[in-house]
């Protein structure tokens, strides 16, 4: 059995990478495959440089709309077998109801919807199935999440905080 875990983070602010760096080094999240959901679009880069090897997959988020052009909002890879939906959630009006992103997601086919923006974690599972995930944001309280996919299925998902690098 191969199981292949994937860490997404989002809103990633003003540098604030050093959770997200002690998530990767201490062993927390050994990630197969990183996944930015937006806000500082160019830190997936750094944060691919701590893992060497990993697959990168990241959008941009409301605060790169100056910095990044020509990418794409939302992705829809199958990872490891597994459909994902990948947006930062802004223009899905994520703060105030979740309809829209997870609309486009099921007629996207995808198994799990991630979204950032809110810099609030939230995993939970609709009634049809599919996951819904955001990693929260990085700054004080620092949250990302793991999930665990094996033979195209969602075999474990999990938000991870500060606590969790201390055990």
């Amino acid at each position: 059995e191969i199981v292949i875990s994937v860490g997404p983070y989002s809103c990633i602010h003003e540098g604030q990478l050093n959770f997200y760096f002690d998530v990767l080094r201490k062993g927390t999240c050994m990630a197969d495959a990183v996944i930015h959901l937006g806000d500082h679009f160019d830190d997936a880069g750094i944060l691919a440089e701590e893992a060497p090897g990993t697959t990168v997959l990241r959008v941009p988020g409301n605060c790169d709309m100056f910095r990044v052009y020509g990418e794409p909002e939302t992705l829809c890879p199958q990872l490891f077998g597994v459909r994902l939906y990948m947006t930062h959630g802004h223009r899905h009006g994520v703060k105030q109801s979740l309809y829209k992103l997870l609309q486009e997601a099921r007629q996207a086919g995808a198994q799990a919807a991630l979204y950032g923006h809110t810099h609030r974690a939230d995993l939970h599972w609709e009634e049809d199935g599919l996951l819904v995930q955001n990693p929260g944001s990085s700054g004080s309280g620092g949250s990302a999440a793991l999930l665990e996919l094996c033979d195209g299925k969602i075999k474990d998902c999990r938000l991870i905080d500060e606590r969790d690098l201390t055990k």
